[in-house]
């Protein structure tokens, strides 16, 4: 798997050129240079000033980040808490497909259905006839010193 993070880095900064300094000026200074120093130097990125933000051929982890960007310091109030809303009900929904898909007490179940359905299994192929030899207590006898003395 490809660490794109440099690159998004790259994508990011070379963005930031174009966004008005009042709207820069609100992300942290070290934040900006944490992205300079991090970012791959040797990716030939450039904005194309023809396409909307939409349309540049970004990478995910470049679109993240500006997502976080957005929603930490761009963002109004209400905008804030629109995107909150929105990433704790898409959580839930994945919690609730988790919980679905791995339900303990539905795999406690399915075992409990596969070790009753050997069970049963077991029983009808135990229920054969079976011939049982009687040993004389002589022969069991024998048999007991045999074993002792390794005479086959």
């Amino acid at each position: 798997m490809d660490d794109n993070y440099p690159k998004a880095y790259k994508e990011v900064i070379e963005i930031l050129n174009f966004v008005p300094k009042e709207s820069v000026d609100k992300i942290p200074q070290t934040m900006i240079d944490t992205l300079k120093t991090k970012m791959d130097e040797n990716y030939d990125f450039k904005v194309d000033i023809d396409k909307s933000f939409e349309e540049q051929n970004l990478l995910d982890e470049t679109k993240a980040i500006f997502a976080n960007i957005f929603k930490d310091y761009w963002a109004t109030p209400y905008q804030k808490e629109r995107i909150e809303a929105k990433e704790k009900y898409d959580r839930q929904k994945m919690e609730e497909e988790k919980k679905s898909k791995y339900n303990p007490d539905n795999m406690f179940n399915r075992r409990n259905k596969s070790i009753i359905e050997e069970r049963i299994e077991e029983t009808n192929t135990n229920n054969l006839p079976m011939e049982v030899k009687k040993e004389k207590f002589y022969e069991k006898i024998i048999n007991f010193f045999k074993n002792i003395f390794h005479i086959d």
